[in-house]
């Protein structure tokens, strides 16, 4: 999905402006993957949420141009339409250049619990800003909502699913980093004064760890006062964030009762399940629907297919329980 983000761009962004930031466990085979292309790999020494990680990449970007459009891609995403998505991501860039921050809003398709959301501003429609591309203001984002209000933002057309996909010049997103993020912000300026020095390193990791955890959408978009835009956005897209957006992405694979089976599974008057087997166990579905099986060498999960956002749960009761 890395290489997929990198080539999916390049009609727009050719790859000697391309910048990847990985966590230290996968530098390894980030290196491996983009051996001979020009991408530049930035390391975090340790996680420290969106807004840390996005800091960085401007750190670096704004000593080649501070004033060119920065384009934030999370590289888990699959979108069908990448004409569509260039052409959006082009028109983009001219609200950016002029110091507003754009963020790509999705149209949504379901009642979704497992995503923010952003609240369109319906008396401030900017109309297009190319071809089809239609510019909003943005009222609020909104965190993950509970089933009743997902189909309330279903119902009243003025919510879009937020994909995490911005747009901003690297001296806008400092500075405003700098307002709403002071301590990100000297952390950062730390960083910044041993670019090219031969402790970069050092001082990296030694920074690195101590900076805020918080993510952009938190530090940043429900603070800033510059003028905050979304495009209203329907390219084909799923974070494949969870079992459902994996079914939903590969449906065409199914089988004639729309079963998604990967490895040793028999099926009896089943419909609409997914599938995901790799103990070596023989998996028998009979009479269910709509389930999400996954079987692995050490757990088994039985859920229902709609609510596979939910799985999380589990990983937070066994954080507890430790």
């Amino acid at each position: 999905m890395l290489e997929e983000t990198i080539g999916r761009i390049a009609p727009t962004i050719p790859a000697e402006r391309v910048a990847v930031v990985v966590g230290r466990v996968h530098e390894a085979v980030t290196q491996r993957l983009l051996a001979g292309t020009p991408v530049e790999i930035l390391i975090e020494p340790t996680g420290r949420n969106t807004a840390a990680c996005i800091g960085l990449a401007a750190l670096h970007w704004r000593r080649r141009d501070p004033q060119a459009p920065l384009v934030v891609l999370p590289a888990d995403h699959f979108i069908a339409r990448a004409d569509l998505f260039n052409e959006i991501l082009a028109a983009a860039a001219g609200p950016a250049r002029d110091g507003a921050i754009v963020t790509l809003g999705i149209e949504p398709t379901r009642p979704e619990t497992g995503y923010g959301y952003i609240k369109v501003d319906a008396r401030a429609a900017l109309g297009l800003i190319s071809g089809t591309t239609v510019l909003h203001r943005v009222d609020c984002f909104v965190e993950k909502p509970d089933l009743e209000r997902a189909l309330d933002y279903l119902r009243t057309g003025e919510y879009l699913w937020n994909s995490g996909i911005f747009v901003f010049t690297p001296e806008v997103i400092l500075n405003e980093i700098a307002a709403h993020l002071p301590d990100l912000a000297a952390g950062l300026a730390e960083i910044d004064a041993a670019i090219g020095r031969p402790d970069y390193e050092e001082v990296l990791s030694r920074v690195y760890g101590n900076l805020p955890s918080i993510s952009i959408d938190h530090g940043i978009m429900e603070k800033t006062t510059r003028p905050l835009y979304v495009v209203r956005s329907d390219f084909g897209w799923s974070d494949v964030g969870s079992w459902q957006a994996l079914y939903e992405l590969r449906e065409g694979e199914a089988d004639e009762q729309g079963n998604l089976l990967e490895g040793a599974v028999w099926v009896e008057d089943s419909r609409r399940n997914l599938v995901y087997a790799t103990s070596g166990r023989q998996v028998a579905l009979l009479g269910v629907e709509g389930l999400a099986i996954v079987d692995t060498e050490d757990t088994l999960l039985v859920a229902d297919l709609t609510r596979s956002q939910d799985v999380k749960r589990f990983a937070q009761r066994e954080k507890q329980r430790k």
